[in-house]
């Protein structure tokens, strides 16, 4: 009884450090730094991803190899999106953020985006707008591990297309629409965010397909050699299981 206290106090820590620490420290670069200190603000929100993620070990620090799969999942992602560079937002990333979610648990999910975002960046442009894309990774990372985790949903192909494609469009588009309203305007208006929303729908619509289609195709073999590695070297949110059992 103990021990599932003190993995719900976990869960609690870190869940609050996702969604209320993170756009809280990315508001502050916006209002009290005027976007100028991003390189900073990012690198604060992958030190606070990294306190989650860190605590998923309880009295062991993290192996060798439980880095090495982050660290390849993210090199994953942002190969991805260079790749597919001449496709403007027609891209993998989200499809491999949300699948390490699903496979590897929600700290590790949000990581992995957080991470893709800041790196990949470097090759598509740094600036104001790299936290946001962080954290809207990171936050649809998270929820794929939140909503697929125990299987009390099951992480069907189809299931996962329609997450992919709803997140993707309404979480990881509003969020970067709503960004584009704090960067580029200083007088925000509910008219002026419902116009950027709007202009933004072509190219939410683009990502979201990208996304829907790229789960479609490599969903179920990653989800399953993920688990495997997890279950097999006992990586991960397995750390949680056998605290609870």
């Amino acid at each position: 009884m103990q021990n599932e206290s003190r993995v719900k106090k976990k869960k609690l820590i870190s869940t609050l450090i996702i969604l209320v620490l993170i756009p809280t420290t990315i508001l502050f670069g916006k209002i009290a730094l005027g976007d100028r200190r991003y390189y900073f603000i990012s690198l604060l929100v992958i030190i606070y991803t990294m306190i989650p993620f860190f605590m998923l070990f309880e009295k062991r620090k993290p192996k060798a190899r439980e880095i090495i799969l982050i660290s390849s999942l993210s090199a994953i992602g942002v190969a991805g999106r260079m790749i597919f560079f001449m496709t403007p937002h027609f891209k993998p990333v989200m499809a491999i953020v949300i699948i390490t979610g699903v496979a590897l648990g929600r700290e590790a999910g949000f990581l992995t985006g957080a991470i893709t975002a800041f790196v990949s960046n470097f090759f598509f442009g740094q600036g104001p707008w790299t936290p946001w894309q962080m954290f809207s990774f990171g936050l649809v990372g998270f929820l794929s591990g939140v909503i697929f985790s125990k299987e009390i949903i099951k992480p069907k192909r189809i299931i996962l297309c329609i997450f992919g494609g709803l997140s993707t469009f309404f979480i990881y588009g509003f969020i970067m629409n709503t960004s584009s309203v704090f960067m580029m305007n200083s007088h925000i208006s509910f008219a002026t965010l419902t116009a950027f929303i709007l202009s933004g729908v072509p190219v939410d619509a683009i990502h979201a397909l990208s996304t829907v289609i790229f789960l479609y195709l490599i969903s179920e073999p990653m989800i399953e050699k993920l688990s495997r590695i997890k279950v097999k070297h006992g990586l991960l949110d397995n750390i949680e299981s056998r605290v609870i059992s």
